[in-house]
């Protein structure tokens, strides 16, 4: 354990912990009294208000669409039912900065539906709201269900024969056992709502600001330091509320249910009312998932001179008003970033979930709960740290090129021990211990006897970890370097300009790095055996 909590401590802690300081600390006075004067600023009252309240309404309106695809994923065998698993994981695996864009090519001006009917969206919370309901999806079919899919069927087949109608036995039954799922799935939405950056930062504009728009705009335009310290101690203590929340209802998940094979739950639909359902799902899956998407594409190659690949050949010219290099190398600085914080992420990350499975105590569960929060904590105030905290010997990172991977690299490792962690926990612990009275050394334990058993898991951890290292945008703003800028970095660039060359090329970025997360989530698809998991 002691890497990873170094890693932790050197990369993450200490960049955050800098930036506070930074902000409180002002000539060797802390001025915690900050705290209460920018908390009664009327403009970052309505801040935190809007950030709550957009949280709590896109997870509520996540959980209302979300839930019959759960239902559909879990209890349905249907031809495709793999690839449309993989379609709707894609959302959530795409840069927050895509999000916006596929939904600002919708819903914006001159969008799809501004010219169908003359409808814009843009302008209102109902953009925002649909955004966090089309990247947020896959959470909750993959978490609530994952556990739908291991529940007995019979019980509430039981409670029908006793005479309770379908939704009283699903009220009675089916509900009560899904409550740490539904729960767990809830909090996970809302911390991704509730730290939203670039998805309110491209669809907000002036009106609608979270905390995380906030600190970024405290920080990079404002260059005010304590009350982005403030912001951020505010999200930080949010944040570990809700992951020691959800800490809680992963407990209660694991230990509560007796849980049966997947595989013998889910079946062809029968009957008019379950092919009308599973017809209901698919259609919202095209026209929440599939049309932004599809709208991403269209944009892309829609030029002024009719259909063509016109942007996409723009990319390879240079522009020096917006990039150093052609806009075509952040696709090759994303893969280089992309693949090293993958190496870096699936090794903290394994040793973390090798040690979080070896040993038990509130000390390792304090430290499971750790993990998650580079997933809430501020990006933005992580990437700023590390230009103030890495700036010394034998820290002086900087000028150098691995600063962007580990701050991706920082994103996944929780995907990573999420990923790994139920698969190391179920290996039979006497095969270890066999192992070991047999002469193994520890080394050779884990290489003998858990890699064989965990290497598919292992697979799917690094091409989660690639996928969202490859979107990585809130902490990557600001460490790129204006001569290697990533593919999300790019995009925010090119959509800060005005022009239509600029806005196709954006849309030819997105649109390009959404087909790589594709490829990746369908090859995670074809080695997955445990289709029960999270992520």
């Amino acid at each position: 354990m002691a890497l990873p909590v170094a890693f932790f401590a050197v990369f993450f802690a200490y960049p955050v912990a800098a930036i506070v300081g930074r902000g409180l600390n002002v000539d060797g006075v802390w001025r915690f009294g900050r705290i209460g004067e920018v908390l009664a600023q009327s403009g970052i009252r309505h801040v935190l208000w809007f950030t709550t309240w957009q949280a709590c309404a896109s997870t509520a309106l996540t959980l209302l669409i979300a839930l019959p695809g759960a239902y559909v994923f879990a209890r349905f065998e249907f031809r495709g039912k793999q690839v449309l698993r993989a379609v709707v994981t894609v959302p959530f695996v795409l840069p927050t900065v895509v999000v916006g864009t596929a939904f600002l090519a919708l819903v914006g001006r001159g969008g799809l539906l501004d010219e169908l009917w003359g409808v814009r969206l843009d302008t209102t919370v109902w953009a925002i709201l649909l955004a966090h309901v089309f990247f947020n999806y896959a959470v909750v079919v993959r978490t609530v269900g994952g556990l739908w899919a291991q529940l007995d069927p019979r019980q509430e087949e039981a409670a029908r024969m006793l005479g309770a109608s379908r939704f009283a036995a699903w009220r009675k039954v089916t509900l009560p056992a899904l409550g740490p799922a539904l729960a767990a799935a809830a909090l996970m939405v809302f911390l991704f709502t509730f730290t939203s950056f670039g998805v309110v930062q491209i669809l907000g504009g002036p009106t609608f600001s979270t905390l995380e728009v906030e600190i970024y705009r405290q920080t990079s335009e404002i260059f005010d330091l304590s009350t982005a310290a403030v912001l951020t101690i505010v999200q930080f203590v949010a944040v570990g509320a809700i992951l020691a929340v959800h800490a809680w209802t992963v407990r209660r998940r694991e230990t509560a249910l007796r849980l049966v094979d997947a595989s013998m739950t889910a079946r062809r639909p029968r009957g008019a009312g379950q092919w009308a359902l599973l017809a209901g799902v698919l259609a919202s899956i095209a026209v929440l998932l599939v049309l932004p998407l599809g709208v991403l594409v269209q944009r892309s190659l829609d030029t002024p001179g009719g259909y063509g690949f016109a942007y996409y050949r723009a990319l390879t010219s240079e522009d020096g008003g917006i990039f150093l290099v052609a806009p075509i190398e952040a696709i090759g600085n994303s893969l280089q970033y992309a693949l090293a914080a993958t190496a870096v992420a699936v090794l903290i990350g394994s040793l973390a979930a090798t040690a979080l499975t070896r040993r038990a105590g509130r000390l390792v569960r304090g430290f499971d709960a750790l993990l998650m929060l580079p997933l809430g904590v501020s990006a933005v105030t992580v990437g700023f740290g590390f230009l103030i905290a890495l700036d010394e010997p034998p820290l002086d990172l900087r000028s150098s090129w691995i600063l962007v991977p580990l701050a991706q690299a920082l994103v996944g490792v929780p995907f990573v021990v999420r990923t790994m962690l139920p698969v190391l926990r179920a290996v039979d612990e006497r095969l270890r211990e066999a192992a070991a009275v047999l002469g193994a050394s520890p080394w050779r334990v884990w290489r003998e006897v858990d890699l064989p058993m965990v290497r598919r898991a292992l697979l799917i951890a690094a091409g989660f970890a690639f996928a969202v290292s490859l979107g990585e945008f809130g902490a990557t703003v600001f460490i790129a370097r204006p001569d290697r800028p990533t593919l999300p970095v790019a995009v925010a660039r090119l959509l800060g300009r005005a022009g239509d060359l600029n806005y196709g090329q954006a849309m030819a970025l997105s649109t390009i790095l959404m087909v790589v997360c594709a490829v990746a989530l369908l090859v995670l698809e074809r080695l997955r055996t445990d289709p029960t998991g999270e992520f």
